[in-house]
């Protein structure tokens, strides 16, 4: 492999289609309609690292290699110095589009600290963009350890849970603890901690039997049970989970949305931007990914063109920052997607 890390580009993955029980067709019919058709498509991986589920590149001269391989190689130039040091050759971040057609089972991810010491792994912090749809954010009361056991054991666990109707372009934030569940009919953009450690505390979700070692991830399960954050309920666990966005640029044919900042977790952040014909932003921080949740848009750099469709994701290099912008002749609006902050 040529390791020039001048020449490193804005790079595209080949998503891994994942079919789910529960899963749908609008990820395909609206996002990935190049890929093979499949029924039941509940998630693409765009953007991953993890073990059987690697990225490949699939546009410019690095075409073929897997995400991992490139770390390997690029380190710093590819992640950044001080990511490369807190992960080493894992990649910080797991983005997938998630569609729901039916209700997703309950569930809760442990801390870094649960998971690292059972597991030797990250916790799981996520956040979700709503694309379209209801979800589930806490407990609607109250509800102790020993009667959330209670309601597991005898299936009316959904009695105390807090469904919330939401619409396209809502975001919240699901810090590890937190019970949640992404409900029939959403359409998710999840961005999240890269791991899919999930303890799943139900008997069955639809029609499918949850086992034991689903259930609580190989834990005890006084342990897993744990894990969950008791005290997020009723009213405060929307204003916990909802976010604003805060208003960072705002010009005629461009503005920048902050969604989820360093001050909410150190794991990840996330923009919103919106350009109008004849508007443009330079990509000024790497590593970063981007989504192009509407519209057209064209990358632009040395040497570097590039067109880019809806549904589309690109990986920035950090050694690549302040290189490229990003034009459109209609209208586009991206999400940007940052690991842990670089100094």
């Amino acid at each position: 492999m040529n390791i020039e890390s001048n020449k490193l580009y804005p790079l595209k993955f080949k998503p891994i289609l994942k079919q789910k029980l529960w899963g749908g067709d609008r990820i395909q019919n609206i996002y990935r309609h190049n890929e093979p058709k499949l029924a039941q498509v509940g998630e693409s991986w765009d953007v991953s690292a993890m073990d059987d589920d690697d990225c490949e590149v699939i546009n410019g001269w690095l075409e073929g290699n897997s995400l991992a391989d490139l770390v390997e190689v690029y380190m710093g130039d590819l992640v950044g110095d001080k990511v490369y040091e807190q992960y080493g050759s894992e990649f910080p971040l797991l983005l997938k589009i998630i569609d729901a057609n039916d209700n997703l089972s309950i569930q809760v991810h442990p801390n870094d600290e649960l998971a690292e010491e059972e597991h030797g792994l990250s916790g799981k912090t996520e956040m979700w963009y709503v694309l379209d749809a209801d979800i589930i954010l806490g407990f609607n009361r109250y509800v102790s350890k020993s009667e959330y056991i209670e309601r597991v054991a005898t299936g009316h666990l959904e009695e105390v849970l807090q469904k919330y109707p939401v619409k396209k372009g809502d975001v919240y934030f699901i810090p590890a603890g937190m019970v949640h569940s992404i409900g029939k009919g959403c359409l998710i953009l999840e961005i999240q901690e890269p791991t899919d450690f999930t303890i799943q505390p139900e008997r069955w979700c639809n029609d499918y039997h949850i086992s034991y070692e689903e259930e609580y991830i190989g834990l005890d399960k006084e342990t897993a049970l744990g894990s969950i954050n008791y005290d997020i309920f009723g009213e405060n666990a929307k204003k916990f989970a909802t976010v604003t966005p805060k208003i960072a640029i705002d010009t005629e044919n461009y503005q920048k949305q902050e969604l989820i900042t360093y001050e909410d977790t150190p794991c990840f952040a996330e923009n919103r931007h919106i350009i109008k014909k004849g508007g443009s932003f330079t990509l000024n921080y790497a590593p970063s990914v981007w989504l192009l949740l509407d519209g057209d848009a064209i990358i632009t750099g040395e040497n570097y063109y590039r067109e880019v469709n809806r549904g589309e994701y690109f990986y920035l290099p950090f050694v690549a920052e302040g290189k490229f912008s990003v034009t459109t002749n209609t209208q586009a609006t991206f999400i940007e997607c940052l690991p842990s902050k670089q100094d």
